[in-house]
Parts: structure tokens; sequence; C-alpha cells
């Protein structure tokens, strides 16, 4: 597995900058999404203000919010509000954080878990580059805390690439034993210039290997979208490389744009594509695929979960 950063030129070529120009494209039916209303949605959303936290659902403006909130779903977001990267797809506000991470955080997280009866839950964070480990210990503490008091809520983590930090604090996060590890690639390679430019492809890849070095048996998960202007052939090389660094679990969703300030949607991929894309991962050997419209990260996590243990099962010949 190579670990250097891939070299890719920033400028624009011709045809991205076209694209960027077009207008965009209608938004299809298969990709629209009732506003939330519904009791449990409000009942989560009430908890959640109680304890003080921030939701990726909320601030990245998730399409899947009403349905997961309705069942007491939510993706928690550790660390503050305030990202510093500047990646192009993110609805997340960027900029120099305003203040150091909150000690009691982690406490106020386990307690929102327990109180929303969470049997899976997913903890995902900004990327704070202003902090020298880059989060680690508090992700793990938060870890920690959670199994104190949920000792049967499985935990799933959404981690920074901790880039600008000594890798030995990647150790700091695998040591406290999260269900699933998830960092997701974002997109294919070449768009990284323009999608995500803090961040490096291949060290990406090397972060979730490494992680599987450090504890064989811990779920590997990432995900890409689609829609960004990426072809079908870098999409199923991303899958090739994915493999190569033994990552279990692959999600692949539609790119909405946020904002008009933000990367345009180059296209609507179809319904049948994504089946397509399912098909392809799976017979390259992941555990698990979530390929759909509508996937995001942590859409439908806990019952994802339960069937990648499923699977991993199955392969070994478990019972």
């Amino acid at each position: 597995m190579p670990t250097r950063d891939l070299k890719i030129p920033a400028q624009r070529h011709p045809e991205k900058q076209r694209r960027a120009d077009a207008p965009q494209p209608k938004k299809p039916d298969w990709i629209r999404v009732k506003a939330p209303t519904s009791e449990g949605y409000k009942a989560t959303r009430n908890t959640l203000r109680e304890h003080k936290l921030v939701t990726v659902c909320e601030e990245a403006g998730c399409p899947n919010v009403g349905e997961c909130w309705s069942q007491g779903h939510a993706t928690m977001m550790i660390m503050g509000e305030v990202c510093t990267r500047a990646c192009t797809f993110c609805n997340i506000a960027t900029g120099k954080p305003p203040e150091a991470l909150d000690v009691f955080e982690p406490g106020r997280v386990a307690d929102a878990v327990k109180k929303l009866g969470l049997n899976h839950v997913v903890i995902t964070s900004v990327d704070r580059d202003d902090i020298e480990d880059g989060g680690a210990a508090h992700f793990a503490q938060t870890i920690r805390a959670i199994r104190r008091q949920s000792p049967h809520t499985t935990i799933e983590i959404l981690t920074p690439d901790f880039i600008r930090c000594d890798p030995s604090v990647l150790e700091i996060v695998v040591e406290a034993r999260p269900d699933v590890f998830n960092h997701n690639l974002e997109t294919v390679p070449g768009l990284y210039p323009e999608v995500r430019p803090g961040a490096r492809y291949f060290h990406s890849l090397r972060l979730l290997q490494r992680v599987k070095e450090l504890d064989p048996a811990m779920f590997t998960k990432s995900g890409i979208m689609v829609g960004l202007g990426e072809d079908k052939q870098a999409v199923t090389q991303v899958m090739d490389d994915m493999r190569a660094a033994d990552i279990d679990f692959l999600t692949i969703g539609q790119y909405l744009q946020p904002t008009p300030k933000h990367h345009k949607v180059d296209r609507f991929v179809t319904p049948e594509e994504f089946k397509a894309y399912e098909k392809a991962a799976y017979g390259k050997g992941f555990l698990m695929v979530s390929a759909t419209p509508l996937t995001r990260s942590s859409y439908h996590a806990g019952d994802d979960f339960s069937r990648l243990r499923a699977a991993r099962n199955a392969k070994l010949g478990v019972v």
C-alpha cells in the first residue's frame, strides 16, 4: 500500500470548469424526502438540546434527519461546531474554533445515548487541526464514557484523518475499542484538489489500513459520494484501493450541494447505477455495502452493523 501523498495538479481542467459553470441538474423524485414533523423527531431533538450536543445530522443538512430522529437515532458530532478544514462539499462552518475541547462533553454524549436507549451509536467530529492529537484522546474518552453507562451499546466512530498529528495518536483511538472505525475517503483521488483540498487520498487509505494492523478484529468502514464529477472507472478503482487496505464496509451516496457556494452537483446518479456499484463492490470482497442515493455514513448504521457482523461470522463459519 503506498504511503506517499498523491500528487495531483491543483489547477482546474477546462472540462471541470465548464461543469462548474453549468446550471444545476434538476433534483429527481428519488432524492426527495419529507420534512421532519413526527413526535419521535421532536423528542430526539429535545434530548440533544437538553444535553447541549451538536449533531452532524443538522450541521451537514442530512436529508435523512426526519427518518433517523423519528426512531431516536442521531449522529453526535463532538469537538465543537467549527471545522479547521474547508472542504467544498461540506456545510459545516469552517475557520478557527473559538474554544478548547469541552472536557464534560464525553459525559453528556454518554448520558444522551443512555436516555435515547440506543443499541448502536455513531460518533463523529469536526476536524481539529489546532489540537496536538487532533482530538484522538477526546474520541477515546467519549467511547469509554458510553461504555460505562451503556455497556451493551455498539459504538461506531467516524474520525478525521489526523494528518497533522504524530501517527501514534491513532493507537489512542483504537485502544478504546470502538466496534466500527470509519473514516471517509469522500471522493475519487482526482477530485481531491477541488473537493477535499486539506486531505490526502493515500494518507486516508493508510489510516484505515493501520487500524487493521493495530486490531485485525476491528471493523473498518469508508464511504464516498458520487455526482461530484467522477467517472465509473475511478469509483471502481477506489473500491480496489479500499479492499487493498482491507476495508470491510463501503458506503456510496449521492452528493447534494448544500448551498450555491459549494461544489456543484455534476449529475444525479440513478438507483440502477447505485445497484450496479453495490454488485461490483460485493464482487470485490466487501463484507457489507450500502449504495443508494440517500446513503450516508450513519444511515441505518445499527441495522447495517448487525448485517456486517453476520457476514463476518458466515465467512468464518461461526454459528
